[in-house]
Protein backbone atom coordinates (compact mmCIF):
# COMPACT_ATOMS: atom_id res chain seq x y z
CA UNK A 1 0.00 0.00 0.00
CA UNK A 2 2.76 2.64 0.39
CA UNK A 3 4.39 1.57 -2.10
CA UNK A 4 1.34 2.28 -3.87
CA UNK A 5 0.82 6.14 -2.55
CA UNK A 6 5.02 6.96 -3.46
CA UNK A 7 4.71 6.10 -7.06
CA UNK A 8 0.92 7.61 -7.24
CA UNK A 9 2.74 10.85 -6.23
CA UNK A 10 5.44 10.70 -8.10
CA UNK A 11 3.22 9.72 -11.07
CA UNK A 12 1.10 12.96 -10.48
CA UNK A 13 4.33 15.39 -10.23
CA UNK A 14 5.87 13.70 -13.48
CA UNK A 15 2.08 14.17 -15.12
CA UNK A 16 1.08 17.79 -13.66
CA UNK A 17 4.31 19.59 -14.50
CA UNK A 18 2.80 23.14 -12.98
CA UNK A 19 2.16 21.26 -9.31
CA UNK A 20 6.17 20.09 -9.62
CA UNK A 21 7.49 23.53 -11.04
CA UNK A 22 5.11 25.32 -7.68
CA UNK A 23 6.69 23.28 -5.60
CA UNK A 24 10.41 24.34 -4.75
CA UNK A 25 8.93 27.89 -4.90
CA UNK A 26 6.98 27.29 -1.66
CA UNK A 27 9.88 25.66 0.55
CA UNK A 28 12.41 28.26 -0.70
CA UNK A 29 12.59 30.54 2.45
CA UNK A 30 13.34 34.21 1.37
CA UNK A 31 16.08 36.13 3.31
CA UNK A 32 17.28 39.58 3.88
CA UNK A 33 20.05 41.16 2.64
CA UNK A 34 22.10 43.12 4.57
CA UNK A 35 24.35 46.02 2.53
CA UNK A 36 27.37 47.61 4.56
CA UNK A 37 29.38 50.82 3.47
CA UNK A 38 32.42 52.19 4.94
CA UNK A 39 33.62 55.93 3.72
CA UNK A 40 36.55 57.53 4.47
CA UNK A 41 39.11 54.94 4.12
CA UNK A 42 42.80 56.54 4.14
CA UNK A 43 43.32 54.82 1.24
CA UNK A 44 43.36 52.27 -1.53
CA UNK A 45 45.53 50.00 -0.25
CA UNK A 46 44.52 46.37 0.96
CA UNK A 47 40.97 45.01 1.08
CA UNK A 48 38.28 45.54 3.84
CA UNK A 49 37.22 42.31 5.56
CA UNK A 50 33.75 42.53 6.62
CA UNK A 51 32.55 40.20 9.28
CA UNK A 52 29.40 39.52 10.30
CA UNK A 53 28.02 37.82 13.78
CA UNK A 54 24.86 36.50 14.74
CA UNK A 55 25.45 35.10 18.62
CA UNK A 56 25.94 36.67 22.03
CA UNK A 57 29.57 36.41 22.97
CA UNK A 58 31.52 36.50 19.64
CA UNK A 59 32.96 39.89 19.76
CA UNK A 60 35.53 40.77 20.49
CA UNK A 61 36.73 37.95 17.61
CA UNK A 62 40.48 39.34 16.72
CA UNK A 63 41.46 35.86 15.58
CA UNK A 64 38.16 35.81 13.41
CA UNK A 65 36.66 32.34 14.36
CA UNK A 66 33.73 33.22 15.79
CA UNK A 67 32.00 35.23 12.60
CA UNK A 68 28.69 34.06 11.16
CA UNK A 69 29.83 35.00 7.71
CA UNK A 70 32.58 37.02 6.18
CA UNK A 71 32.84 39.10 2.73
CA UNK A 72 35.84 41.25 1.55
CA UNK A 73 35.33 44.32 -0.45
CA UNK A 74 37.76 46.10 -2.95
CA UNK A 75 38.45 49.86 -2.23
CA UNK A 76 37.23 52.61 -4.40
CA UNK A 77 37.53 56.41 -3.85
CA UNK A 78 38.04 55.58 -0.62
CA UNK A 79 34.90 53.68 -0.03
CA UNK A 80 34.09 50.00 -0.12
CA UNK A 81 31.13 48.05 0.65
CA UNK A 82 29.31 44.15 0.33
CA UNK A 83 26.12 42.87 0.71
CA UNK A 84 25.30 40.01 2.87
CA UNK A 85 22.30 37.69 0.96
CA UNK A 86 19.58 35.36 2.02
CA UNK A 87 19.85 35.95 6.24
CA UNK A 88 17.23 34.81 8.46
CA UNK A 89 15.69 37.26 10.45
CA UNK A 90 17.88 37.90 14.27
CA UNK A 91 20.49 39.88 15.95
CA UNK A 92 23.79 40.82 14.14
CA UNK A 93 26.87 42.67 14.55
CA UNK A 94 29.71 43.91 12.06
CA UNK A 95 33.08 44.19 12.13
CA UNK A 96 35.25 45.57 9.53
CA UNK A 97 39.02 45.56 8.97
CA UNK A 98 40.89 47.70 6.64
CA UNK A 99 43.04 44.97 5.72
CA UNK A 100 46.20 47.29 4.11
CA UNK A 101 48.57 44.83 3.69
CA UNK A 102 45.60 41.65 2.84
CA UNK A 103 47.14 39.46 5.38
CA UNK A 104 43.83 38.65 6.73
CA UNK A 105 44.75 39.19 10.64
CA UNK A 106 44.64 42.59 12.62
CA UNK A 107 47.93 44.26 12.73
CA UNK A 108 49.07 45.95 15.88
CA UNK A 109 51.34 48.21 16.98
CA UNK A 110 51.83 48.84 20.76
CA UNK A 111 48.34 47.32 21.74
CA UNK A 112 46.60 49.10 19.18
CA UNK A 113 45.78 48.85 15.92
CA UNK A 114 47.74 49.75 13.01
CA UNK A 115 44.80 49.31 10.19
CA UNK A 116 41.37 50.62 10.69
CA UNK A 117 38.88 48.94 12.34
CA UNK A 118 35.21 48.90 13.16
CA UNK A 119 31.95 48.23 14.64
CA UNK A 120 27.90 48.84 13.87
CA UNK A 121 26.76 51.21 16.30
CA UNK A 122 30.38 52.61 17.21
CA UNK A 123 31.50 55.81 16.26
CA UNK A 124 34.44 55.48 18.33
CA UNK A 125 36.78 52.76 20.37
CA UNK A 126 38.52 53.02 24.11
CA UNK A 127 39.28 51.01 26.72
CA UNK A 128 35.46 52.54 28.39
CA UNK A 129 34.28 51.89 24.69
CA UNK A 130 34.93 48.44 24.14
CA UNK A 131 33.21 46.68 21.33
CA UNK A 132 30.43 43.95 22.76
CA UNK A 133 27.97 42.29 20.30
CA UNK A 134 25.68 43.30 23.14
CA UNK A 135 26.42 47.18 21.55
CA UNK A 136 27.21 46.33 18.59
CA UNK A 137 24.04 44.09 17.16
CA UNK A 138 20.95 45.50 15.45
CA UNK A 139 17.87 43.41 14.38
CA UNK A 140 17.40 42.54 11.04
CA UNK A 141 13.86 41.98 9.89
CA UNK A 142 13.32 44.21 6.49
CA UNK A 143 16.66 44.37 3.31
CA UNK A 144 18.46 47.35 5.18
CA UNK A 145 22.08 49.32 4.56
CA UNK A 146 24.33 50.07 7.14
CA UNK A 147 27.15 52.58 7.47
CA UNK A 148 30.01 51.60 9.55
CA UNK A 149 32.58 53.90 10.96
CA UNK A 150 36.09 52.82 10.37
CA UNK A 151 38.43 54.11 13.02
CA UNK A 152 42.02 54.77 12.41
CA UNK A 153 43.95 55.16 15.59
Amino acid sequence: MLHFKKTALLSLLLINPIAWADTPKQLVKQGYSLTVQVNKLRNTKGVVRFSLYNKKGSIPDENYQKFYQQLQGKINNGIASVTFKDLPKGRYAINILHDENNNKKIDKGFLLPTEGVGFSQYKSIGLRNRPTFSKASFELNSNITKQVTVIYF
